[in-house]
């Protein structure tokens, strides 16, 4: 997925050598004025290594803190690792390519083209795995927010890992054929159309949310410590909707560069758009290091968490 890889053409059985994305990025500086954008691989190392130890963070917080062992952070935890696997991928990528560049890889050997289908397949995953977790954080708002009372019947802690590993399996099952499969329009197309029809679900229950919210604020105002929840449901709620901000921002413009590659690869005007290929990667891995910023910021008991696992780690250093 990187555009120094791009000199390749990417060769099938039973198919004509086609262009890889990054390939139509280079080619596309042929036909355009502007200037290719190039991040320094040190700054694509720092980033992703900080979005692994973030996460990781996360992960280690939630797993520490029985208090924490609700479906919501279940489903946070999901997030985190997809976030993660953004960033390896990165990562594994930028390795590569510096071992190529030294001569201990080639660029068109067998085994190269099956570590760049992993690598591939491994960004994929990290992308339907943040779009599918935001989904299953956004019904877990929901239904927390219309049916309060009946939350923990509705959503147990078992239905949470039953929906995860559907989840997951669905993910590494789609990511594994889009990856083996991504020459086949066919394949591309439902891929790159995936991603805006999920945003416009999530969307539309967002709005579906907040435009009964207060209705239903009324309807059990009268119930003991109610507002005092329908507050926290409500926090929930807005936390989600920066969740889903930030996504966008970090991911839609990578999307569009796939779209624009596969439909107008020669338009001067996408090829000019194309050009800032490794900018809109370096977006991706900063979704990983914003998402635990949202979540240290927006969730207290995440918080507390957090600076008694830095305060025991501190102690023990100074032991």
């Amino acid at each position: 997925m990187s555009t120094e890889r791009s000199s390749n053409l990417i060769k099938h059985p039973g198919q004509t050598s086609v262009p890889s994305l990054e390939n139509r990025s280079d080619f596309s500086l042929n036909i355009t004025d502007c200037t290719q954008v190039v991040v320094p691989e040190e700054v694509f190392f720092t980033v992703a290594a900080a979005g692994i130890l973030e996460n990781l963070l996360v992960l280690i917080a939630v797993i520490r803190n029985k208090n924490l062992h609700l479906p919501m952070y279940f489903f946070i935890c999901s997030l985190a690792i997809s976030d993660m696997l953004g960033s390896l991928y990165k990562t594994l990528e930028n390795i590569f390519i510096i071992l190529c560049k030294m001569g201990y890889l080639t660029r068109r050997g067998d085994f190269e083209k099956k570590l760049d289908d992993a690598m591939d397949s491994m960004f994929i995953l990290s992308l339907l795995g943040s779009i599918f977790s935001l989904l299953a954080i956004a019904a877990d708002r929901y239904i927390t927010i219309f049916y309060a009372l009946r939350y923990h019947n509705i959503m147990t802690l078992r239905r949470a890992l039953v929906i995860l590993a559907i989840i997951w399996t669905f993910c590494a099952g789609s990511s594994i054929a889009i990856a083996l499969f991504s020459y086949e329009a066919a394949t591309v197309i439902p891929f790159t159309i995936l991603f805006p029809l999920m945003m416009f679900f999530i969307l539309c229950l967002y709005v579906h949310m907040f435009l009964l919210a207060r209705s239903h604020a009324k309807k059990i105002a009268s119930l003991p410590t109610s507002t005092v929840h329908q507050r926290t449901n409500m926090k929930g709620a807005i936390t989600l909707t920066i969740f889903l901000g930030v996504f966008l921002c970090c991911w839609a413009p990578f999307v569009l560069h796939i779209l624009l590659a596969r439909f107008c690869p020669h338009n001067p005007y996408c090829a000019c758009y194309m050009s800032i290929f490794h900018v809109n990667g370096t977006l991706i891995m900063c979704n990983a290091i914003i998402d635990p910023m949202i979540f240290a910021f927006r969730s207290p008991e995440l918080r507390s968490t957090f600076k008694k696992m830095f305060c025991c780690a501190r102690s023990n250093w100074n032991w």
